[in-house]
């Protein structure tokens, strides 16, 4: 019963930042050109730079993390001490000021990077977590897998939620349109306040770790860590794999299926089927979560993560000759689905073999940089996945794709051909690619479920014995 307890207080966690990060990344765009009043040009550079300055600050934070040393931790006191400032710079980015043109870019400026900032002060500590909240490679499994369906649950929640508060304070108090985006953000991060403390409350770190090295030898040990390289290979493969699948759907909808008149149902517009197409993915992310863990069970890490891949291929190969129709939508659909459970299955494996990685780096390196090995494999996925979202743009400028005016949905453009084939390779071949050179990349990755459970066991032993020596010394001295 402790152990369940644990379990779920640890993805209360990022079922805090998952609503953070979808708000983020879906509505502070809208916010800032349509809301705050900044120009489409100037919110795009702010998004760009706050976006560098995150990737970058996350190392910073996993070094500080894995220096920390307190009774309660090293990396679950900054649940606690930055749950806070956490939500108040929530709050403070969603904030409008009475300020000049230029006042108001600078104040966009300050609260996205103090924002940013904040949340991987609290993100970082508490992804690395995952390695010390367990000693054993089957739990740090679960545990991922409770992280990541509650950050889904978290994202489900915030997004469902957002629109309905927003207009709920502006019609019931009669306020601005600013005012009311900056309440729906105070009851957003008054959640997320609560969460973050329950987190902390409800979870303990039961591995003790310590670095013995400088920042220079850490930094040294995570180049040799010949896993680490090779799982950041193939994460950032699933990444893109995501990415690029996530920022083609609204393109596609609009230009694809939307440009037949045939994929008109029941008076509902493309929009209503988009919107369908991306909210079944989410709760069918959440059923691939659950399996996870029993999959992985049976057949290991990295099978599973090979297998995955190896079904996104075909799955993505298929999307391709779906036809144009509604029963091709609905058979579009159940391809979604199919796709979302395997990619939901990938989501905590990922965080799973991240832990496996820190623990090969104490086993052969003797330093504990459990927080630099996360932070730098999250650092790299952010990198990956804004590569990804360019690349999209990139190429459907390279094949003429003409932009749209008005919604993106009511008005309709015809489009060249190339980029109508265009978009079609982004939803099949494109990501089938991407997932191919993933599971090739993890056929060469070590660190088999046998090696993980020997390495376990050795640094088991070996922590015991570094304890018996701290407290034989302390009696020593007290003698």
């Amino acid at each position: 019963m402790k152990n369940l307890t644990r379990k779920i207080g640890y993805g209360f966690g990022d079922m805090a930042s998952s609503m953070f990060w979808k708000i983020f990344s879906y509505y502070l765009p809208f916010f800032y050109s349509n809301i705050f009043g900044l120009s489409l040009i100037d919110a795009g550079i702010l998004v760009m730079v706050t976006r560098i300055w995150d990737a970058v600050s996350d190392p910073m934070m996993g070094i500080i993390a894995d220096r920390t040393d307190t009774r309660m931790g090293k990396y679950r006191p900054y649940l606690l001490w930055f749950a806070a400032p956490f939500a108040i710079c929530g709050i403070l980015l969603f904030t409008t000021p009475d300020f000049s043109y230029a006042g108001k870019l600078i104040w966009a400026y300050v609260t996205y990077v103090l924002m940013m900032t904040v949340y991987t002060g609290i993100n970082v500590p508490y992804g690395a977590m995952l390695g010390v909240i367990t000693d054993s490679p089957k739990e740090k499994t679960v545990f991922s897998s409770f992280r990541m369906l509650f950050a889904y649950a978290g994202s489900f929640i915030a997004l469902a939620a957002w629109e309905p508060l927003c207009s709920m304070f502006e019609s019931s108090m009669g306020i601005s349109p600013a005012s009311s985006w900056q309440m729906a953000m105070v009851v957003i991060a008054a959640a997320c306040l609560i969460l973050f403390i329950v987190c902390f409350s409800m979870t303990r770190e039961v591995v003790k770790t310590k670095s013995k090295v400088s920042v220079g030898n850490d930094f040294k040990a995570l180049l040799k860590n010949n896993p680490w390289w090779i799982l950041i290979g193939a994460a950032l493969c699933f990444n893109l794999f995501n990415t690029v699948r996530g920022a083609t759907v609204a393109y596609f909808f609009a230009d694809v299926i939307g440009a037949d008149a045939n994929m008109w149902l029941f008076g509902l517009s493309v929009l209503f089927y988009s919107g369908l197409f991306l909210s079944i993915g989410e709760v069918a992310n959440m059923a691939g979560v659950a399996l996870a863990v029993p999959i992985v069970a049976r057949i290991g890490k990295k099978p599973t993560f090979i297998l995955v891949n190896i079904c996104l291929v075909v799955l993505s190969v298929a999307f391709f000759f779906m036809p144009i129709n509604p029963v091709g939508f609905f058979m579009m659909l159940v391809c979604q689905i199919f796709i979302s459970v395997l990619t939901g299955i990938m989501s905590p494996l990922v965080w799973a073999m991240y832990a496996d990685v820190a623990d090969y780096s104490e086993h052969r390196f003797h330093t504990a940089s459990t927080g630099l090995i996360f932070s730098s494999s999250s650092m790299a996925q952010k990198f990956g996945g804004a590569i990804g979202g360019a690349a999209v743009l990139w190429l459907l400028s390279a094949c003429g794709y003409v932009a749209q005016s008005g919604d993106g949905f009511s008005e309709s453009v015809m489009q060249p051909q190339g980029a109508i084939n265009c978009l079609w390779a982004l939803m099949s071949f494109i990501p089938a690619c991407v997932a191919l050179i993933a599971a090739i990349v993890m056929y060469f990755y070590p660190l088999t479920t046998d090696k993980v459970t020997s390495i376990a066991e050795e640094l088991r032993i070996r922590r015991n014995s570094e304890a018996a020596d701290i407290a034989e010394n302390f009696n020593e001295i007290n003698a």
